[in-house]
């Protein structure tokens, strides 16, 4: 039977989210903001990845006791409103997941934080670098590392359906000096000593 564990064919590769880390977004954005009560999460209706990540979500925040508010993905004008309307409520927080219009609203989603002054936490290291306050998820680069083991099995013989499709095995924590202190945030000394990375 085919499987991620025994892909068949000629597949075989690394999977770049495995939904399950997806818990840690909101659990971060409670450890950074304790006040918190409501969580808005970026959404795609139809992409299979926005939904398993918005199902973990979706659990892990009636567990912290926070309320879920999904923003739909549509356009730059729809994003905004939303996350002006969520901003109105304090104790607010955004979760960015890892979707295809969060790359490409990348530079909108973290003005919008800024100007509204609302925690948010995002999947990948150049979000933090352009601003955003803390991110958490797989190394990128990691991937390709572990891809040259499989080309050189693969090339010593191996068939590649043998070799199992892998999820991450590395992720970063980094977070925002800079933002969190124009945000009025103090990360936890726990959080701090965790970072994989800080950007002053």
């Amino acid at each position: 039977m085919e499987s991620l564990a025994r892909p068949g064919g000629n597949l075989t590769g690394f999977t770049p989210v495995e939904y399950r880390m997806s818990a840690k977004w909101p659990e971060l954005l409670k450890e950074v903001l304790p006040t918190l009560k409501r969580v808005a999460v970026l959404r795609e209706a139809g992409n299979p990845g926005s939904i398993g990540q918005f199902s973990v979500i979706e659990a892990t925040t009636k567990v912290l006791g926070v309320e879920l508010v999904p923003i739909d993905a549509l356009d730059p004008a729809t994003i905004g409103r939303s996350i002006a309307e969520f901003a109105r409520e304090p104790d607010g927080g955004v979760v960015v997941p890892a979707i295809p219009s969060a790359n490409r609203h990348r530079e909108l989603l973290i003005a919008l934080a800024a100007r509204h002054q609302l925690p948010a936490v995002y999947p990948y290291r150049p979000n933090v670098v352009a601003g955003g306050l803390l991110s958490y998820g797989p190394d990128q680069f990691d991937p390709y590392r572990r891809a040259a083991d499989y080309v050189d099995r693969i090339l010593k013989g191996e068939k590649s359906a043998e070799l199992p499709v892998q999820a991450p095995t590395k992720y970063d924590l980094i977070i925002n000096l800079k933002t969190a202190k124009e945000l009025g945030i103090t990360f936890p000394p726990t959080l701090f000593a965790r970072a994989d990375e800080v950007i002053e």
